[in-house]
Parts: C-alpha cells; structure tokens; sequence
C-alpha cells in the first residue's frame, strides 16, 4: 500500500464514523422482531398463492426469512413455512446450534427439528408441510427455492407424493419474491454502509500504484482492502487492463498493467450479508503523464458518463425498469455506439449480487421506493478497450438515492 493510498483509507474511515463490520451492523440493524414479521409476511403469501407451503432451502430467502446462512451441503436444511401454524427449521443435528443462533430461531418464530445421519429429513419435511397444510383433497402444492438442488426437489416430491397423487410444484419467487424486492429501512442502510465501504477501496486502487503490477496483484489487493473494510465475503474483484478492459467479466490475469491502459475496476462483495458492487474507468498515463488518454477513448467516455446520468435521472416511482435501460441505451445509440452496449443495464442487489429487479428491456415492472439495483451502462471496442460506470441506487420516494458516491469521471492516473 502506497502512503498515500493509506493516507486515503485513513481520512475515508475517518469521515465515515461507526461504520463497523458488516455483521455486526446487520444484527444491530435487523433483530428477531424483523424477521418474525417476515415469516408473518410469508405465511400470507403462501396462503395468497393458495399453496400449502414454502420450502426454503440454504441461500438468500432462508438468511431473508431466519437471519440464518445455512451452509450449502449434501444434508438437507430446510425452512418449512406452511399456510397455518408456525415455521419450522428441518437441520442436520451437527448444525443444530449454529441454526439456533439465528435471530428467527433464538426469537422463537421458528422451531428447530434437528436430524441424525440416519434419520430422513425429507419424511420430516413432509410431516411439517402436511400438519400445516390448507386442508382438502387436493394435491399438496408447494412452492421450492429457485436454486434448489435437483436431488432435493425429487426426494421432497416424492415425500410430498399420496399414492398416485404429485404435489404440485412451483417457483418460491412466484410465492415470496416480492418480499425481498423492496428494501426495508434496515437493509437500505445496510446497502449504503456497503456502498460508502467499497467506495473507501476504490479511493484507494486509484491513487496507488498500479503500472508493472499484475491484474492478479491488483486484484489480491482489492479483496484484502474490501475485507479490512468490513466485507465478510469479497465476491468478486475485476481488474481489466488495455484490452481486457472490452471485456465485460474479464477474470483477473498475469497481464502486466502498462503506462497507455484503461483499467475497468468492478469490484464488491458482501457486508453484513448485503452486496456492495461498484465499477469506475482508469486510464494509467505513466509517469509525468506520458500516455495520456486516447482522443477516441475520452470521446466514448463522455458518451458513457451522459448515458449513465439519464438513466440515474430517469429513476422515480413509477417509471418501469425497462425504461431505466432505455434511457442509458438512447444515448449510446443516438452516438452510433449501440452495438458496443450489449449488456443490460443493471441489476438488483440485496442478499443476492443479482437479483430482481433486472433493468432490462423486457421487464415492466414499476420501480417503488425500496428497489435497490445497478445502474451501469459500458462501451467496449474488442481488441482494444472498453469502460463502464457502476452505482448502486435505490429507489426513492420521488427521486434516485445514489449510493456510491466516488467520483464518475474517468480517472486519469500516473499509476
């Protein structure tokens, strides 16, 4: 780290008091009553949907619904939210005191049944979804997590099977989606400490050294500054120099970063469970400024930062989503470049680095105070460079909260 990246880093953490790490905001944040009136919320969405259950396994809706992040593992961990009565965590007996802790099951909105290595967790999970079930005759019909693994989802339908009789299977986002969609008060605080920590790693790649390391060196730093700032999990760190910058999700490389580079910087991760996800554009001049930047490439440049812009100013109750995306991709277009965008132009965030609300052509959903999503339009020439600007936003009550909040011009940098 150069002085003055730490100077930087330094005056950054100072200016941002109590930010703290990222668990430890969340269990500030979001307490036991939270999550209960979360599962009340989800009962009424199971009942609403006129399905008998919905089967949580691990991953981002059970950490919604519990606080808990069940590990990803061949036993099964289940959240059985039924249309009567009261939740209940089906847990690998090994696990069962870590479950315990999670706010939801310490509050008692949960009961936690524990299983041994040679019981059947799915006969569990069948007795749990059929005590609260709707009643009548019909198929038992259930909504599953989306990214349920296929040798869970056949063994529950086959738990959930009465004699010749399938339950009926559907998609928990169908049931339960909208729950997470919009921010609560607690998780859009905890999206802006995220927003204001990554930020505080930007600040300082940019004003350290970066010609004659490694993109994999960069990169290595990006995920140390990310955890020293409060990220329990660095996701992702992209690093794409000179003409690995035109490429959208380019994996950091041994490239060595040379004088005469753009440098596209994406890089988040996760604080206190809730994404960070941020990208500027450097161009690194050498020393003295030796290489500075191209004619062409300020010229793109200006043109992705107006692009960004009128999406950022498009953002209001109201206005779909795919509007959002058309506002960034009518300036690009109208500048010929529409062919260089080739991406949507962002995506929501929360317990999940990508999730609903997609802007993106095609999607009519009206955005409401509470979304949280990308805003992050690029131009990329393959063989020779690209750029792209990231914010997280949410959607306020009448206008965009921008919640990243380094500056948007190019950085040009001796490196």
């Amino acid at each position: 780290m150069s002085d003055r990246s730490a100077e930087i880093s330094a005056a950054y953490a100072a200016a941002t008091p109590g930010l703290g790490a990222g668990h430890a905001l969340e269990a500030r944040l979001i307490g036991p009553a939270a999550y209960a009136a979360r599962l009340v919320a989800a009962r009424d969405a199971v009942n609403d949907a006129g399905a008998d259950a919905a089967l949580i396994g691990f991953g981002a809706d059970m950490r919604y619904l519990t606080g808990y992040a069940a590990p990803a593992l061949e036993r099964l961990t289940m959240l059985v939210v039924p249309a009567r009565g009261e939740a209940t965590l089906i847990v690998p007996r090994l696990e069962a005191g870590m479950a315990g802790d999670a706010p939801a099951m310490r509050g008692g909105s949960v009961a936690t049944v524990p299983f041994g290595e040679t019981d059947d967790p799915f006969a569990l999970v069948a007795r749990a979804v059929r005590a609260g079930a709707r009643g009548g005759s019909a198929p038992l019909s259930v909504a599953l997590s989306d990214r349920l693994w296929a040798t869970f989802v056949l063994r529950i339908e086959s738990a959930l099977a009465t004699g010749s009789a399938r339950p009926t299977l559907r998609l928990a986002s169908e049931v339960i989606g909208r729950l997470r969609t919009v921010k609560s008060a607690e998780e859009s605080s905890l999206l802006r400490a995220a927003g204001r920590a990554v930020d505080s790693v930007v600040m300082a790649i940019t004003s350290g050294k970066l010609v004659g390391r490694t993109e994999n060196d960069v990169a290595r730093e990006v995920r140390e500054r990310l955890a020293g700032a409060g990220h329990e999990v660095a996701s992702f760190a992209i690093v794409g120099s000179g003409k690995n910058s035109a490429s959208p999700h380019h994996e950091a490389s041994s490239k060595v970063i040379e004088a005469g580079d753009a440098i596209v910087l994406d890089i988040g991760g996760q604080f206190g469970g809730y994404g960070s996800d941020t990208t500027r554009t450097i161009w690194v001049t050498g020393p003295n400024g030796a290489v500075p930047p191209t004619d062409d490439f300020l010229h793109r440049y200006a043109i992705l930062k107006r692009a960004h812009q009128a999406a950022t100013d498009h953002v209001k109750p109201g206005v779909s989503c795919e509007s959002v995306d058309a506002a960034a991709r009518a300036v690009i277009d109208g500048a010929g470049l529409g062919e260089r965008f080739f991406h949507r132009t962002g995506h929501g965030i929360g317990l999940e680095e990508h999730e609903d609300p997609y802007i993106v052509k095609g999607n009519a959903t009206a955005l409401v105070p509470g979304h949280a999503f990308s805003i992050e339009p690029g131009i990329y020439v393959e063989g020779l460079n690209g750029a792209r600007i990231e914010d997280i936003v949410l959607c306020g009550d009448s206008a965009v909260d921008q919640l990243n909040n380094t500056g948007r011009d190019l950085y040009v940098v001796p490196g």
